[in-house]
């Protein structure tokens, strides 16, 4: 099957879902409406394992037209780009998207919304791939923009909820912020390469010198657009307050599709971020505080789809300290991993949340592994891969990126190994608060707690032997393994980083074993019997700042929305109605104070008429005896 046609069959069925149920939805049958939803992203996944198999390890354009031609400046066609970078994006959207429509069919089956939610998920997908696809950055940039505006939709997708409402305003506005950092990026990057073309500005970039002052530019300037949509510290509080969206759209944000968008972007342009080392530097820097700062966050959540949320900001982190110190590949698995562990605890959650009727505070749960056997079970996979026990996931991805920090330096990894601790605390405190111990919540809610229903169990089960088997395709050196991931992306990216020796690995896997093993008897004991009153208890100094979120709203909110929010009234009340307006009314005003000044001359006396004819006529005279006029 030629190129061209398996990339019609990638991109179009999801948008075609979309237009069907966006447009006929509310008319049709609820399992016609799941079929069609679910249709489109299975075809795409066979349309990228076809396209895999047939061209791997190639570097394939399909172009179909031109679209854009500025003479003698530059011409954008609307072609899209396959390579080893793009196939690994495109099984784990395709893959894990289609599992997360399935759910969906479960989960939002009673739902008024019904149609509207699967048109917005097949729309989601769309985006996502029109991003990964594109073969210049306009391409990519109209997915980054599809991708933002989904989530606002999906996010706010309850709407009669105001708070809900707000989130999803906020991720749009924050992200909006990102995208212009994004766009100045891309006007740039036209003036200094004279295209949009991936592939030609990588070439073009090699041209100049390390750290060239515009290159420079140009790459803080994308990695702003990084911050906004992979949600790094400034831009990331939108991300927790995703979680007013129903739990299937957590996933696909969180595992899948949009906050992926960023890492994408940073390893297609790696070969860029590697003539940037000031670019880099600052980078690593963003990616430590957004690690440090979620995975504290975490430790004091109760709510849990907020405690999974901060993960995935925690675990962003990681992810772009491993872009900072090279290892693109490195990061690139652990969006793989990732995905995989991260879909399968937020569809595990929601699966707990389906099973207790709504209820999402866990200081309110307690002993439901003897209510819900399988999701207990798939969880605990979840859990075991995110905090990286072996031989989970994330046991080899997130050790492969502390090896990398400990590679570039000591600081990176001792800081990154904090975080990592804080990761295997809090999770280790949402699995035993969940499943262990007594039940904390009223008696109705415990009678009534059911396992979910097969749809919604059988895309755990695949995503939990994903989970277990993911880490499998990155083996490092001491396994005497082909480290299956580094050489087939090694094609399309290349790794900068430095790998520390064979002994450090391997005490580095030590080690990990000895702290996961004692934060699990520790954690056990400490919150499998831990009360209500416990959770709920209140906290003082730090513990406090870390159940506040560190006040970042707060503090956003006296810094930026206040004044913001004070000069917007200043300029509607003083500045617009009595400037703006009154140059507006100026003519107006001079002309009105004219006429009545003017309308005293009008007194109706003959006399002074007679009299003004006179003095007229006398100087009209004068004027030309002394030649005046």
């Amino acid at each position: 099957m030629s190129a061209n046609m398996l990339v019609h069959l990638m991109l179009w069925p999801p948008l075609i879902g979309f237009i069907i149920n966006g447009i006929l939805g509310s008319k049709l049958n609820k399992t016609f409406v799941q079929w069609i939803g679910c249709t489109g992203p299975l075809v795409s996944f066979i349309a990228a394992v076809l396209a895999y198999f047939s061209f791997k390890d190639q570097k394939t354009v399909v172009s179909f037209y031109q679209w854009i031609n500025v003479p003698d400046l530059f011409e954008i066609n609307f072609e899209f780009f396959l390579d080893n970078l793009s196939f690994v994006m495109l099984m784990i959207v395709t893959g894990v998207g289609t599992l997360i429509h399935a759910y969906s069919g479960g989960y939002m089956h009673d739902d008024e919304g019904f149609h509207r939610f699967f048109a917005y998920l097949n729309l989601f997908l769309f985006s996502m791939l029109l991003l990964i696809l594109g073969s210049n950055l306009l391409i990519l940039f109209a997915g980054w923009e599809g991708v933002g505006l989904c989530s606002f939709l999906l996010i706010g997708f309850w709407y009669k909820n105001t708070d809900y409402n707000a989130a999803a305003r906020k991720a749009f506005i924050m992200n909006r912020i990102g995208d212009l950092g994004f766009l100045i990026a891309m006007i740039l990057i036209a003036y200094q390469f004279q295209t949009l073309d991936i592939r030609v500005i990588l070439d073009g970039a090699k041209q100049y010198p390390i750290n060239e002052p515009f290159n420079v530019m140009i790459t803080l300037f994308l990695f702003v657009g990084v911050c906004g949509k992979s949600a790094q510290v400034p831009l990331f509080t939108w991300l927790p307050d995703a979680m007013a969206g129903p739990t299937p759209v957590s996933a696909l944000i969180h595992a899948a599709t949009m906050v992926t968008a960023g890492i994408y972007l940073v390893a297609r342009l790696s070969a860029m971020y590697t003539l940037t080392p000031i670019t880099n530097q600052i980078i690593i820097g963003v990616g430590l505080i957004t690690a440090l700062i979620a995975a504290f966050t975490a430790l004091k959540q109760n709510d849990i789809k907020k405690v999974l949320a901060y993960s995935t900001v925690s675990q962003l982190g990681y992810m772009v300290v491993a872009l900072g110190v090279g290892a693109y590949t490195t990061a690139v698995f652990h969006v793989v991993t990732h995905a995989f562990f991260k879909a399968l605890l937020f569809l595990a959650a929601g699966s707990v949340i389906h099973g207790l009727h709504g209820e999402q505070d866990i200081s309110k749960m307690g002993g439901l592994k003897e209510k819900m056997k399988w999701t207990h079970l798939v969880f605990l996979i979840g859990t075991l891969a995110i905090i990286g026990c072996p031989p989970f996931a994330g046991f080899f991805s997130k050790d492969e990126i502390l090896a990398a920090a400990y590679g570039h330096h000591i600081i990176i990894f001792i800081l990154l190994s904090i975080a990592s601790v804080c990761t295997a605390w809090y999770m280790l405190r949402l699995y035993f608060s969940c499943f262990h111990g007594q039940y904390r919540g009223d008696h109705h809610s415990w009678d009534h707690a059911h396992e979910s229903p097969v749809i919604m169990l059988g895309p755990l089960f695949v995503l939990a032997i994903l989970a277990t088997i993911g880490g499998f395709f990155g083996l490092p050196e001491i396994t005497h393994q082909t480290h299956l991931m580094h050489d087939f992306l090694s094609k399309s990216v290349q790794d900068t980083s430095h790998h520390p020796s064979h002994l450090f690995e391997i005490v580095l896997w030590l080690v990990t074993i000895i702290v996961l093993v004692s934060l699990f008897i520790i954690t056990k004991k400490r919150y499998s019997n831990k009360s209500i009153e416990e959770y709920n208890g209140s906290d003082t100094g730090i513990s406090n700042v870390f159940r506040n979120k560190f006040y970042l709203d707060e503090i956003y909110d006296l810094i930026i929305i206040k004044p913001v929010y004070s000069l917007g009234n200043w300029l509607k009340t003083t500045f617009e109605h009595q400037f703006v307006q009154g140059i507006m009314y100026l003519p107006s005003t001079v002309l009105s104070k004219a006429g009545t000044n003017l309308r005293a001359l009008q007194s109706g006396n003959t006399g002074m008429y007679i009299l003004a004819m006179i003095l007229g006529l006398v100087i009209f005279c004068l004027m030309f005896i002394f030649k005046l006029v």
